[in-house]
């Protein structure tokens, strides 16, 4: 449901039983995490929120606390939900959740909350009449437990296969009915190529909301599993040897009278020129980029050439080996389904960073009118060394490292993130770079398998 005012939480969950209400948040490693309020407090925390340690922004994924400046053991902010995000929970008993900003004490948004860099760069968008949709889409890995303490695919079967929908039938439609219950529109479903392997699309909505969706899919597609006696990753790369999953996103530009920005009915490929400039922009800070959209260490086991990932800087008509598509719109109604397409993008994300990362990038290509250069329609992997060097095609970062070191050098994207968020969110990854770095790849998968 989608609540307008603590009132209407309140009789929800007095309707629904619930007992516990979560208060929920996406930090620098990309781990929802969060803290639960028992009914008789919740009235109260609707208005003053819930502490929460700084220090929390500094914890990366393997819970090892990092030394960032001003995120010790002293100092608090306050996880105060977005009433419009409030759920009764259809996975586990009795719980409601909300997503949360993080505020200060004297109420302004912290500067290490990624939920406020994204209304930041939402506010850009908007002064100039622009509003960034989006979705990501979820592919998943569903699995079983061995008795060796790890996975394997939960079926063998083929991609698009009918035979894996009949298998998974069941957990699919409890997963569609969570999701809708949830106030999600599900548009797509199908078995993905790997063994065990799915993905699921819901609508696209402004960019707040299309986070907030993001990880509400990633909670509900966990947690519907477990009903079900299965396991489900959303890591990167949950099987060395598989495809792996990503989180592809489209997104469009859409202007203050209601239009789709990225459509022109005379241009060949339907994509405007402000489409075009928004595309050179997210181009050109793609490198940097990838170390917000792909930000784990297991991501660059995935982001490889010639699997279907987008390893190149790169954008073409429907290759889904560039890392920018131009989707082929409906036939019925191409004014408002022209959209692109990242698919340098998974869900080890963060997605209010990802998104707001991208949205950053896009409207500098507008502010500057950058052109894209010419489009790649083949697999860039296929051209020459010299080929590639001719046309200017970039290898995207190969290691998190490499990603992160790239995001550190782009003054721009880290201007956009603030000095907190930056310092903080870099800290983090390169922890994780470093302690997965000598482990060995049995560590990295089982380090990713169960967070993601």
């Amino acid at each position: 449901m989608v609540a307008t005012d603590a009132e209407h939480v309140l009789r929800a969950c007095h309707d629904g039983g619930v007992r516990l209400a979560r208060f929920l948040y996406c930090d620098n490693g990309g781990v929802i995490r969060g803290k639960a309020t028992a009914m008789s407090g919740l009235a109260g925390r609707l208005a003053d929120g819930i502490g929460l340690t700084v220090a929390m922004m500094a914890m990366n994924s393997l819970d090892q606390l990092q030394p960032v400046a001003g995120m010790g053991p002293v100092g608090e902010v306050r996880l105060v939900p977005d009433l419009d995000t409030f759920a009764v929970l259809p996975y586990v008993p009795r719980s409601a959740a909300f997503f949360c900003d993080m505020l200060r004490l004297d109420r302004a948004p912290w500067g290490a909350c990624p939920r406020s860099f994204l209304k930041r760069m939402r506010e850009r968008a908007a002064a100039q009449g622009l509003t960034l949709r989006a979705s990501l889409e979820a592919e998943f890995s569903l699995a079983l437990p061995t008795p060796e303490g790890g996975y394997r695919p939960f079926d063998r079967t083929l991609c698009f296969s009918t035979v894996a929908m009949t298998q998974a039938a069941a957990f699919a439609d409890a997963l569609v009915g969570a999701l809708e219950a949830q106030g999600l529109t599900v548009e797509q479903y199908y078995p993905e190529l790997a063994h065990g392997q799915h993905e699921i699309s819901v609508r696209h909505a402004e960019a707040l909301r299309a986070a907030d969706n993001h990880l509400t899919l990633r909670e509900t597609i966990r947690g519907v599993a477990r009903e079900h006696g299965l396991a489900a990753s959303l890591a990167p790369k949950p099987w060395p040897d598989a495809a792996g999953n990503g989180a592809h996103i489209h997104f469009s530009l859409w202007d203050a009278a209601g239009g789709n920005a990225f459509f022109d009915a005379s241009a060949p490929d339907s994509l405007s020129e402000r489409g075009r400039h928004f595309l050179a922009g997210v181009l050109a800070h793609l490198p940097e980029l990838v170390a917000l959209t792909c930000p784990s260490v297991n991501s660059y086991r995935r982001l490889q050439p010639q699997t279907w990932s987008s390893a190149f800087a790169v954008w073409g008509h429907d290759n889904r080996e560039a890392a920018l598509r131009v989707a082929s719109p409906f036939w019925s109604n191409a004014a408002d389904t022209v959209n692109l397409e990242l698919k340098a993008a998974d869900s080890s994300c963060n997605p209010y960073l990802a998104l707001g990362g991208l949205l950053a990038a896009g409207l500098d290509g507008l502010d500057r009118r950058l052109e894209p250069p010419a489009p790649v329609e083949e697999d860039p992997a296929a051209l020459t060394e010299e080929q590639r060097r001719e046309c200017g095609i970039r290898r995207l970062p190969s290691t998190l490292e490499e990603a992160l070191a790239a995001l550190e050098s782009n003054p721009f994207l880290t201007d956009a993130l603030g000095p907190l968020l930056a310092e903080s969110y870099l800290a983090v990854r390169r922890s994780e770079a470093a302690a997965y770095r000598d482990q060995g790849v049995d560590f990295e998968i089982a380090g990713h398998f169960d967070k993601y």
